[in-house]
């Protein structure tokens, strides 16, 4: 137990958290988060300074409540497909079950995605022994809709290795499209009834301008570069997502879970270090948003911190832009 958790302040500072998945499970909001480690690493756009090996899993009863730290719910050691880089985690409640779905490298050296599945939202979780058939990249995020059907986003550029996957298969010197071209879209795959596999291949999602235009590779303010979330608001689907490169999180809404999604505007603006990852719940009357930052660790790249903040709607359902920093 820490103190109460303030909005806008990191969660917990015993150790060090990013890229937070937020649920509503139990009456409580559960957070998923990615656990980096104390230590010094030099920074490159390969990733290789997220070295994560564990997940911890926090919950909150409410706003201002203190967060809780439920100890280490999985590890990279007991992941039989797994050697490195246990990076952004989400998990998804369905058949009584709780499931964590995580990217690592696989003993090749690719990110692939795995399950793992507990009776309880903190924990532990069981791995499957293999990854998902057909799974590559990074940063899962899991929306089940109303219906009852499960869908998995996920894809990530750079260290996230999705411009190697173009083709179907992994290429390791593949380059991504240039940047009068349309810019790579995040993947989405139906998830089996036991939440386990892919039912058909991942499909890649389109995200376009008010016209209809394919968001283009250049447009760095605007393109897709990782960690998606869709959230559902007012029967809408609201897919955001990192631009990377210029550090925002910004968003699109459509009619479908599989796309295609309209680009809208800007969520959060650039936080203290290089990455921002998120994700966005309602608990109770209220919308928020989980978001890291450096600021724990004074702006070290790998040495995070998870916080939140409340997250409005206009009245046509656009989303107000939020200053992590403003008072």
């Amino acid at each position: 137990m820490t103190k109460p958790a303030e909005p806008r302040e990191p969660l917990v500072t015993h150790i060090y958290t990013a890229d937070p998945s937020a649920h509503v499970f139990e009456d409580k909001i559960y957070i998923y988060p990615s656990h980096d480690l104390d230590h010094e690493m030099d920074s490159n756009d390969n990733g290789d300074q997220y070295d994560m090996e564990d997940y911890h899993i926090l919950s909150l009863e409410g706003e201002g409540a203190p967060c809780v730290d439920h100890g280490e719910a999985l590890h990279v050691k007991d992941v039989p497909w797994a050697k490195q880089q246990m990076w952004a985690p989400d998990a998804a409640y369905k058949n009584n079950t709780y499931y964590l779905y995580f990217p690592a490298r696989d003993h090749d050296g690719i990110f692939r995605l795995g399950v793992a599945s507990s009776s309880s939202p903190a924990g532990p979780f069981k791995p499957e022994p293999a990854y998902i058939p057909g799974s590559f990249s990074i940063d899962p995020a899991v929306l089940t809709d109303d219906d009852g059907k499960a869908y998995i986003y996920f894809g990530g550029l750079w260290g996230g290795q999705l411009e190697k996957w173009q083709t179907g298969a992994f290429i390791e010197d593949a380059e991504g499209p240039s940047g009068t071209e349309p810019a790579l879209g995040p993947r989405v795959a139906l998830l089996s009834e036991d939440m386990l596999s892919f039912e058909g291949e991942p499909q890649e999602i389109s995200i376009v301008d008010a016209e209809g235009h394919p968001l283009t590779a250049g447009d760095e303010e605007r393109r897709y570069f990782e960690g998606p979330w869709v959230h559902k608001y007012n029967g809408r689907y609201y897919l955001s997502y990192s631009t990377g490169t210029t550090h925002k999180i910004v968003y699109a809404i459509g009619d479908h879970p599989m796309g295609p999604f309209v680009y809208q505007g800007t969520i959060l603006t650039p936080v203290v270090g290089w990455t921002t990852h998120h994700s966005i719940v309602q608990f109770k009357e209220k919308w928020y948003l989980f978001y890291h930052d450096s600021s724990l660790s004074g702006g070290a790249d790998n040495k995070r911190c998870v916080k939140y903040t409340e997250l409005t709607y206009d009245e046509d359902g656009t989303i107000q832009t939020i200053d992590p920093y403003a008072k």
